[in-house]
C-alpha cells in the first residue's frame, strides 16, 4: 500500500509518499514525536483507491476511487523550517509514524461535506497527477491537503471532525 500526498507547499501543491506506518486511525492519540517540539496540522481529504490505473485521465478518475475519508495531516514544522534552510527534502518532517490521522470512511459522494472546495486540487485532479507518475493500485490511499497552512497543535488538544453532525475523526495530542 502506498500513501500519496499533495501537500501545500511554497504556494501551490506537491507531491509526496508517506510508509503505512505514517496512518494513525481508531481515535488513538497523536503523540508529539521526540524529533519535534513544534507539531503543526492541515486537515485533508483521503481517497481509497479501488482499481489498478496508470496515467488515468481526469474525467474517467472518479472511477478509481470508492470511498472518502476526513484526515489530518501532521508536520514537524521546527524540522520543516530546518530541511527548507537546508534545501533538502521534507520527508522527514512529514512521514514520521502516525503522522496522517484517518477518520471514518464516507460513501465518495460525501466528499464536498468533508472539506469542501478548499483542497489544493479536486479528487480527479489528485489521481491524474498521481498516476502519471506511478501506477495506483487498490489500496492506496491518496490525500489531499487543504489550501492553508498548517496550524499548531498542543498537548492535550483534541481535534474532532463533524460531518452532518457526526463526529467523523476524533484525536487527541498528547
Amino acid at each position: 500500500m502506498k500513501i500519496i500526498g499533495f501537500i501545500y507547499r511554497n504556494g501551490g501543491a506537491e507531491m509526496v509518499l508517506k510508509g503505512d506506518s505514517c496512518l494513525l486511525n481508531g481515535r488513538k492519540p497523536f503523540f508529539v514525536p521526540e524529533c519535534s517540539q513544534e507539531i503543526g496540522v492541515t486537515p485533508c481529504m483521503i481517497l481509497r483507491v479501488s482499481r489498478l490505473g496508470k496515467e488515468i485521465a481526469p474525467k474517467f478518475a472518479s472511477r478509481y476511487y470508492d470511498a472518502v475519508a476526513p484526515g489530518e495531516d501532521f508536520i514537524a514544522m521546527d524540522k520543516a523550517r530546518e530541511l527548507a534552510a537546508a534545501g533538502k527534502p521534507w520527508t522527514p518532517a512529514i512521514a514520521f509514524d502516525y503522522s496522517l490521522a484517518i477518520g471514518e470512511w464516507m460513501d465518495k459522494g460525501d466528499r464536498l461535506k468533508v472539506i469542501g472546495d478548499r483542497l489544493l486540487m479536486s479528487p480527479e485532479e489528485a489521481i491524474e497527477q498521481a498516476s502519471k507518475v506511478m501506477t495506483i493500485r487498490q489500496g492506496d490511499l491518496i490525500y489531499i491537503q487543504a489550501k492553508q497552512a498548517p496550524r499548531l497543535v498542543q498537548k492535550e488538544e483534541i481535534i474532532t471532525v463533524e460531518v452532518d453532525g457526526e463526529e467523523k475523526l476524533y484525536c487527541k495530542i498528547k
